[in-house]
């Protein structure tokens, strides 16, 4: 289905038009050079923001490797900042990447989610 993510989940009508809107974008990005946009996301302690949407020119995407290019995107914010996932700035925060590969045609939406842990040792002395 195309209102369906790979995990199963169903996709909101908003965004099913965000998706829509940014797949319809790829022919113009293509165009003027660019292979990736990416909009980086972090957030905790109920605080969140994602960052502006970054263009690309490279055959890969690595946030940590790759130099943005210089290219417009302003216009696409609202559609990747739909799709990223529901309430990553609660508790410890997440973070990650909505990333449309204009090539493929695809966008993918890592999500990385932050915790606390501890150990409890008891012993007799």
């Amino acid at each position: 289905m195309e209102n369906e993510t790979s995990k199963g989940e169903v996709l909101t009508p908003e965004q099913t038009k965000a998706k829509a809107a940014l797949l319809a974008e790829c022919d113009r990005l293509a165009a003027a050079g660019v292979t990736f946009v990416v909009v980086h996301f972090d957030g905790y302690g109920d605080e969140g923001a994602a960052e502006e949407a970054k263009c690309y020119r490279s055959e890969t995407y690595a946030n940590s490797e790759c130099e943005p290019a210089e290219y417009e995107v302003s216009d696409l914010q609202e559609h990747f900042e739909a799709l990223i996932p529901f309430g990553y700035e609660d508790g410890c925060g997440g973070f990650g990447d909505a990333v449309l590969n204009v090539e493929a045609r695809k966008i993918t939406v890592e999500r990385n989610d932050r915790f606390e842990d501890y150990t409890t040792t008891t012993y007799e002395v």
